[in-house]
């Protein structure tokens, strides 16, 4: 077959097409392809190898359809253009069958590369029967073919085949080795590894760091560690491989020596460290990290929100994730999914919604874990058939997805709603899961189906693997508590194969509380003084039960008992958001907010309309040696009613109020209207029996 006639130029022009060949391609490796395609038209002569550099061009930028149009537009095609053509059509999987059309199609024999590309395009994107079929046909192979193959290979786990290529290639080259090394590290096979590396002929600091950092991956720090100490030469790579190690061994303080003493501080070693300290608690730490760095990805964004999330440093991490976009960097799935349970811990919808949006703009609205945070975010925010309609939306739902929904309409009091979503899952044919029998539990205590409960309970051995926890025994006795079956809860703790923790016994007070059982309440409040010594929490509880009973001299007893303990009570709060800022209060504790005089006057006017309206405030929860001005300032200053007070003053009219509490998650929806009219009259009644209760 005749090949393409060579095309010589003058001697005089040849220089000048040079240098606009290499100025072309200078431009393409920096991105700028207008300016490459701008260099190119100005080129007053052109080779082929000049339509070959922004052919190539094009594809490497992602600009497959331009790149298509240079090649349609040559006046002579060599092989190399043909080459382009077809490792840029292998970039992606719905062209690659184009990309064996075009290797098909070449008026003369193909090279090896030209069948490597394909090969690659192939191993590329997992499609590992072609590229084994591929591999086969090809008339010629190099070292280039069969590493590419061997990746193939271990990428999808083979790796027995993998190590029976390598040993079958003629000539082996550094980048094979390291290759087939990389392998038994990632697949857990850490002595063949080791074996394989102590047989290399040549070792480079690239595999040195395969191999430290197998030893890393693979829970061996201490011998990635010896191996690091006897490097011959380390790369950022290194350091950061060891690094990794500590941390992922919990070793953080160990990863801090390390960092310190690397002579230069990378991206990612600084990601990891921030990483590091956030799980480990230490926010300071990986404040000071991220602050030092002078350059920042998309990881480090991340990292740091992600230690703010981890530890509850909540407003930090807004203003963080809205300071990342303000400096312009794209969030990733990892600092979405941290921030919309940001938003879903603070109950912050407008800024939710935000996020919902800049998912779909980032196209992150079809990952199954960011939807599943979304959708959460949207069922702490109270907003429920929003949360509906992106689940219904969502064609592979996984059980994670099942369970938020559940989950959430089951803790916004929906138990019908929830074991009708429960009944839906189990006929889509997806296997409940621990959380799945939690959600479904906690819907029959709320809706009083002792029975049905006692059902789902019973069948969880028998229709899954799954076997009842602490957790759900704690919402069986929940569900006999509430129904005022005290005793038979009791016998459960006592009979039930695991041993009762904090959240059991805690669940008992509770129904204890409701349905005033002294009796049973003391021994639910021992266990709890065991499990939990320095928490008042029960005590009180206890004493409020003494209270509502008439015992006052046990109540007293019991304050004392408190006092003399030094046992703390968390205090209670409430938060609302406005214009994008959460505003915090706290019983009490009405002058702590800047704007306290307004909000003190609205309560005193509310108070006056609930008088009107003939409510007088059940104190007998309040502590009865308390006199009724305490008793009044403890009422009407409660967070709750503060924030809705701040609502009231704020919030647009006719747009719901959305307050959350750190003691108990409650919304209260109400139309906000400048006249306070009865509805918020029947609103207040409201919260001031969700304080007492």
């Amino acid at each position: 077959m005749r090949l393409p006639p060579v095309r010589f130029l003058p001697s005089s022009t040849a220089p000048a097409v040079v240098d606009a060949n290499a100025r072309i391609a200078r431009l393409v490796r920096a991105g700028n392809m207008e300016g490459a395609r701008a260099a190119f038209e100005a080129m007053p002569l052109r080779t082929t190898a000049s339509y070959n550099i922004l052919l190539a061009g094009y594809f490497r930028n992602h600009l497959p359809d331009a790149a298509l149009r240079v090649f349609h537009r040559m006046p002579s095609r060599d092989l190399g253009s043909y080459n382009a053509l077809i490792s840029g059509l292998s970039l992606r999987r719905h062209t690659l069958p184009d990309a064996a059309a075009a290797l098909a199609s070449i008026p003369y024999p193909p090279s090896v590369v030209s069948f490597t590309s394909l090969l690659r395009g192939y191993v590329r994107h997992g499609l590992l029967v072609d590229a084994i079929r591929l591999f086969q046909q090809m008339p010629e192979r190099n070292h280039i073919s069969y590493t590419v193959m061997l990746g193939g290979f271990l990428d999808a786990g083979r790796v027995d085949e993998a190590r029976k290529l390598f040993d079958e290639m003629p000539a082996k080259d550094v980048v094979a080795w390291t290759a087939m090394l990389s392998g038994y590290c990632q697949a857990g096979r850490i002595s063949e590894a080791r074996v394989l590396f102590d047989e290399m002929p040549k070792r480079n600091v690239v595999s040195w760091t395969a191999m430290v950092s197998g030893y890393a991956q693979n829970g061996k720090v201490h011998l990635a560690r010896k191996l690091f100490e006897v490097m011959p030469e380390r790369n950022d790579v290194s350091w950061t491989a060891i690094l990794f190690g500590y941390i992922q061994a919990g070793r953080v303080e160990d990863a801090e020596e390390l960092f310190n003493a690397m002579p230069e501080h990378p991206v990612a070693a600084c990601n990891a460290m921030i990483v590091g300290f956030g799980q480990h608690g230490m926010v300071d730490a990986a404040k000071a990290v991220f602050e030092r760095m002078r350059e920042r990805d998309d990881g480090t964004w991340s990292a740091i929100i992600k230690a703010y999330e981890q530890n509850e440093f909540l407003m930090e991490a807004l203003s963080t994730f809205r300071q990342m976009l303000r400096n312009g960097i794209r969030p990733n799935n990892p600092s979405v999914i941290s921030i919309l349970t940001v938003c879903a811990a603070l109950a912050v919808l407008d800024y939710g919604r935000e996020v919902h949006a800049a998912m779909i703009r980032c196209s992150f609205d079809m990952d199954i874990y960011a939807v599943s945070a979304l959708i959460t975010m949207y069922i702490k925010c109270g907003n429920l058939d929003k949360a509906k309609r992106v689940f219904n939306m969502f064609e592979h739902k996984d059980v994670v997805m099942w369970n938020s929904m559940i989950t959430g309409y089951a803790q916004h009091g929906l138990g019908k709603e929830a074991l009708c979503i429960f009944n839906d899952m189990r006929l889509a044919g997806m296997v409940p899961d621990g959380i799945t029998y939690i959600g479904a539990l906690t819907a029959c205590s709320y809706t009083g189906k002792v029975e049905e409960g006692k059902s789902i309970f019973n069948s969880m051995g028998k229709n899954s693997s799954i076997r009842p926890g602490a957790e759900h025994y704690s919402c069986m006795v929940d569900l006999l508590g509430r129904a005022g079956l005290l005793d038979e809860a009791l016998d459960l703790i006592k009979t039930m194969p695991v041993e009762p923790d904090a959240v059991i016994w805690g669940a008992l007070m509770g129904a204890c509380r409701m349905h005033k059982n002294a009796e049973i309440a003391e021994v639910a409040a021992n266990k709890l003084l065991e499990l939990e010594p320095g928490n008042a929490g029960p005590y009180v509880l206890l004493s409020h039960i003494y209270t509502c009973a008439g015992r006052w001299e046990d109540a007293s007893e019991m304050r004392k008992f408190i006092s003399s303990r030094q046992l703390n009570k968390s205090p209670g709060c409430s938060w609302i958001e406005h214009d994008k800022k959460v505003h915090l209060f706290t019983s009490g504790d009405v002058d702590a907010h800047p704007e306290h005089a307004i909000i003190i006057k609205i309560l005193e006017k509310l108070d006056g309309l609930l008088m009107e309206s003939g409510y007088s405030a059940d104190g007998s929860f309040v502590l009865h040696d308390v006199d009724e001005e305490q008793k009044s300032h403890s009422l009407r200053y409660h967070s709750e009613r503060q924030a809705v007070a701040y609502g009231l003053l704020k919030v647009p009219e006719g747009m719901p109020i959305r307050v959350m509490k750190n003691l108990r998650m409650g919304f209260a929806h109400v139309g906000s209207t400048g006249e306070m009219n009865v509805v918020v009259t029947s609103l207040l009644h409201i919260i001031l029996l969700m304080i007492l209760s």
